[in-house]
């Protein structure tokens, strides 16, 4: 789905061996099985290594025991995302900066998925950051993937009574910061040419035109390279720091990508990605920015396999 991701069939070599029902049932619902990882972690890295873990859990259970192979794989990559969810929290304390999720690569395609786009998009990974472990991961399974009540209860080791209170808590808080309205990719890719043309010339009135009142710009360095420390609010505070930084920009080049189901830029300096801006639009402006300097989040971009529907 992604680059890196664990290829069961390298995992486990299958020449001169017969067909392998656990390796092709991990390879049937891989694609699923990362996109929880990551929309749970926000770090494309750890949801490969979460698929890492499960395949290899995996191929140690007796398929004669399991009556539903794509619910009990869904389990076991639930469990190991919340146990490296709370190992990513204790990380995030001490991260020097904001802590951005890492961008991913997305074919144009998966914005044709409007919900798949919202799920995977920079600003609902916000959102869910905001979930304690137990509701980001009911939250997922339920609203994004449709997991039955039961089988979410076994995941998380809950009652079903008990998640669907969860489920309902974590609607109602998601409801309440999600992005206002569906914004289609032709109205982010203007917005995005918009803003970079004005990134480019400096032009302050461009900006403004282009950024809501409220707009925020987030930057990640993670204290390796130079970054906001802290988030910058309002259209004109970040039109001015954006316009004075005309001349550093100047020099990188500005090229169109997707990431995280909708159109975002990518800055090269010397033909390497040293920024990934990715963008939330609400009502036809720019609302977020928010960019990503941290090269430990920006390593798996280099040669990656993109995320498809």
């Amino acid at each position: 789905m992604v680059g890196a991701i664990p290829d069961a069939g390298n995992a486990v070599p299958r020449q001169g061996r017969g067909p392998d029902p656990a390796t092709d049932a991990f390879i049937t619902h891989r694609n699923l099985l990362f996109t929880v990882a990551y929309e749970m972690l926000g770090s494309a890295a750890d949801a490969e290594d979460v698929l890492q873990e499960t395949w290899l859990r995996w191929a140690d259970v007796d398929l004669e025991t399991v009556r539903d192979q794509r619910a009990y794989l869904v389990r076991i990559a639930t469990r190991q995302s919340l146990s490296r969810l709370r190992t990513l929290g204790r990380r995030k304390e001490s991260y020097v900066g904001s802590w951005l999720p890492e961008p991913l690569l997305t074919t144009p395609d998966v914005a044709e998925d409007v919900e798949l786009a919202e799920s995977v998009s920079m600003a609902m990974l916000l959102v869910l950051e905001t979930l304690a472990p137990t509701e980001r991961a009911v939250f997922v399974l339920r609203d994004v993937f449709d997991v039955g009540y039961d089988e979410i209860a076994e995941a998380v080791s809950k009652s079903p009574a008990a998640v669907r209170q969860i489920a309902h808590r974590a609607r109602v808080h998601v409801a309440a910061r999600r992005p206002r309205g569906v914004v289609t990719p032709a109205e982010t890719r203007g917005a995005l040419e918009a803003f970079r043309r004005a990134v480019e010339t400096g032009d302050v009135q461009g900006l403004l035109d282009i950024l809501a009142p409220d707009v925020v710009l987030v930057g990640d360095g993670g204290g390796v390279r130079q970054a906001l420390l802290r988030p910058v609010a309002g259209a004109g505070k970040v039109a001015r720091l954006l316009a004075s930084r005309k001349v550093r920009i100047a020099a990188m080049s500005l090229e169109p990508a997707h990431v995280n189901g909708y159109p975002a830029l990518t800055l090269r300096l010397d033909g390497e990605i040293d920024t990934v801006v990715a963008v939330r639009i609400d009502e036809g402006l720019i609302t977020g920015l928010y960019a990503v300097r941290n090269p430990e989040k920006l390593s798996h971009m280099r040669g990656a396999t993109a995320l498809r529907r």
